[in-house]
């Protein structure tokens, strides 16, 4: 594999990292000397320095960081590392995280260079079993060695995938070129592309069916007006699949347009039935993406059961945000299976038949639908369970951990070697380490009581988003105080009563910010625990009189929690004390929560509806947990049932009486 890949794959640990100045605080008075080699190691591995790896290696045998030291040593090098090297190695270091990770790492590389009797061989001992390449390697080698049927797996797998990837892409040619897989595949792999504005994924959907298309990919993605408006168009070759993707760019780029440009006589005749439906469905898509009133009968046009399942959830959005509950309910039916049990659109298709039509066996049936998902977990549990009559309170604690149940956590070497990582700055390397050990899909994995001990040792650790995390992967031992910790509880209480916030509020924001993670910096420049950008910390500074601010200043505790809930504050009041809106505005800036409102004569929104249909899925899946934290949070801290309605209200238009908090936010 190329050494560029296998650092893509550390660069998709999520969106913290370490500041700038961490390795430098990292090799302080707790640090030893051989800690300042790993973490020397690590810079060069992320820096390609071969030489410099495997001169350092030597001097950290015998640390609690050497799996780590050695994958790294071999992997920035795999490319050119004997056999013998590498089972040395998985010898070496059976069982652990490193040795599944190099695992990982070869696997890519057989399959890439077509070894399919070692690939075969390397791939029954591999644990981890995430990778969606290796997975459509697997089935290649399987389909090569065995002849065995597999193009539906890699059709699902394939298409699944939102990047351009080699597994997958080459288990798909190879296919195609055996005339296994249906060319029909490659084009909607290549319509997907074009609709979430993802060029590569289209030109080697389409390059795989003739590489001289791709340059009508390009044409296409560049200006699609221009391509439908040239008149040989018609004359050109594979004209229905290239006017289909020219009209989904189009979409993309102004889904009224291409509403007008699709239903064109000379459109209409050439595309089929099918590529119809579905460019309707992106038309619709993009429109509701846009909160556009158009977007429900731009889904009229066309017919769910030939839509994406993308299509499907924002034409479900549509029809919530405009009031059509019958169309809802359609359109919740028309979802593939897996995606109408999610607790999302079980919630709404229950509220759909109590509005559509309330009878007694309709109210049985929304009943039914509700308690199957109602619960403390998430934010549609928790309206379920409004639904039912009950509010949010704080689940009854497990039983205590025994001293077997903490000492076998505490004994568990990857858990501690993760903690290790995480204690001199390597947060990425043992964020990875910790999940692949807690896992419970992998083998060995843990159960509910082994997930407690090790969120235990974590709390213990004061490592708080490992508490968190895992935590929350228990399936029927909750435990509050474990999911939703209160660190700094009495600097954020004192703040907070300072200024008049409610603390479950700035404790739901936190959680979900930076899991408590004091260090904590996003890939935007976002810092501290309540992930302040540098400019916002500096006008906010001003606006609630610290004096004396510098931007080094913002990853001190106190000064971070002063500003984040100032600012918290400032927008929270510019919104009418509306908490989703706030949670909005802090995560996506105040101006587009305004947008997403409405203007004068819009209509007024549950809260839940009108989160809902926030166009960001980042900000929408952010409001979503901040307001159901925020309600854990609070029954947790008044020890009082909490409804999480009450604090969602609803929104409509702004107010063009109430100046904007934006006209001097830079």
């Amino acid at each position: 594999m190329q050494f560029s890949a296998i650092l893509t794959s550390f660069a998709l640990l999520g969106a913290l990292i370490l500041p700038p100045n961490a390795w430098a605080r990292a090799t302080g008075p707790e640090t030893s000397a051989a800690d300042g080699i790993v973490l020397d190691m690590a810079q060069a591995f992320k820096q390609r320095d071969r030489k410099r790896l495997s001169a350092m290696l030597a001097q950290v045998r015998g640390h609690t960081l050497e799996p780590w030291a050695a994958y790294w040593d071999l992997a920035a090098r795999l490319d050119e590392a004997s056999t013998k090297e590498i089972q040395d190695f998985l010898t070496r270091y059976s069982g652990t995280y490193q040795e599944d990770r190099l695992r990982n790492e070869w696997l890519l590389q057989l399959g890439k260079n077509r070894d399919w009797t070692a690939f075969e061989r390397e791939v029954r001992q591999y644990r981890m079993n995430d990778d969606r390449s290796v997975r459509c390697y697997t089935a290649l080698a399987d389909y090569k060695t065995n002849g065995s049927d597999i193009s539906k797996l890699v059709a699902d797998t394939w298409l699944s995938l939102r990047d351009a990837d080699e597994g997958c892409a080459a288990a798909a040619e190879q296919l195609l070129d055996d005339k296994k897989l249906d060319r029909h595949v490659a084009w909607l792999r290549a319509r997907l592309g074009m609709e979430s504005d993802r060029l590569r994924v289209a030109t080697q959907a389409v390059g795989m069916l003739d590489e001289r298309w791709t340059k009508t990919v390009n044409t296409i993605y560049l200006n699609p007006g221009k391509y439908l408006s040239d008149k040989l168009t018609a004359l050109r070759p594979q004209t229905r699949e290239f006017v289909s993707l020219a009209l989904i760019r189009q979409a993309y780029l102004d889904p009224a347009e291409a509403a007008v440009e699709v239903e064109k006589l000379r459109w209409k005749a050439q595309l089929t039935q099918e590529e119809r439906n579905w460019i309707w469905g992106v038309i619709g898509k993009r429109a509701a993406q846009k909160l556009s009133p158009d977007a429900p009968g731009f889904f009229a046009k066309g017919q769910a059961a030939e839509m994406h399942e993308d299509h499907l959830v924002w034409q479900a959005r549509a029809a919530l945000r405009m009031g059509k509950w019958s169309q809802l309910q359609e359109t919740i039916a028309a979802m593939p299976e897996a995606l109408r049990a999610d607790p999302t659109w079980v919630y709404w298709r229950a509220r759909a038949l109590l509005r559509q039509d309330p009878t007694d066996a309709t109210r049985t049936q929304a009943r039914h639908l509700l308690t199957g998902i109602a619960g403390v977990r998430g934010f549609y549990e928790q309206l379920a369970l409004e639904e039912l009559g009950q509010k949010v309170t704080v689940p009854a604690r497990p039983e205590p951990l025994t001293a077997a149940e903490k000492d076998a956590a505490r004994q568990n070497t990857g858990l501690t070697r993760a903690l290790y990582a995480i204690r001199i700055g390597l947060r990425p390397e043992g964020v990875r380490e910790w999940n692949y050990h807690t896992n419970l899909h992998q083998r060995g994995g843990l159960d509910d009581r082994g997930l407690l001990a090790a969120a235990d040792l974590a709390c213990q650790h004061e490592v708080w988003d490992r508490c968190i995390n895992t935590s929350d992967r228990t399936k029927t031992a909750v435990d509050f105080e474990q999911r939703f910790p209160m660190p700094f509880k009495s600097a954020v209480l004192a703040r907070t009563a300072q200024i008049g916030l409610d603390p479950a509020y700035v404790y739901g924001l936190i959680r979900q910010e930076s899991r408590f993670i004091m260090d904590a910096r996003s890939g935007v420049g976002a810092s501290g625990l309540m992930q302040v950008m540098p400019a916002t910390a500096k006008w906010t500074a001003k606006k609630i009189g610290l004096s004396g601010f510098q931007p080094r200043d913002i990853n001190d505790r106190d000064t971070n929690i002063a500003i984040g809930t100032g600012y918290l504050k400032l927008v929270l009041d510019n919104f009418g004390g509306s908490l989703p809106m706030a949670a909005a505005a802090y995560n996506a800036g105040p101006g587009r929560p305004q947008l997403w409102r409405g203007q004068s004569g819009a209509p007024v929104l549950e809260a839940a509806i009108w989160a809902e249909n926030i166009p960001f899925n980042e900000t929408r899946d952010y409001v979503k947990k901040v307001l159901s934290n925020t309600t854990n949070y609070a029954a947790l801290i008044t020890g009082q049932p909490q409804s999480l309605k009450a604090r969602l209200g609803s929104v409509g238009p702004c107010d063009a009486n109430v100046p904007l908090l934006t006209e001097d936010l830079p």
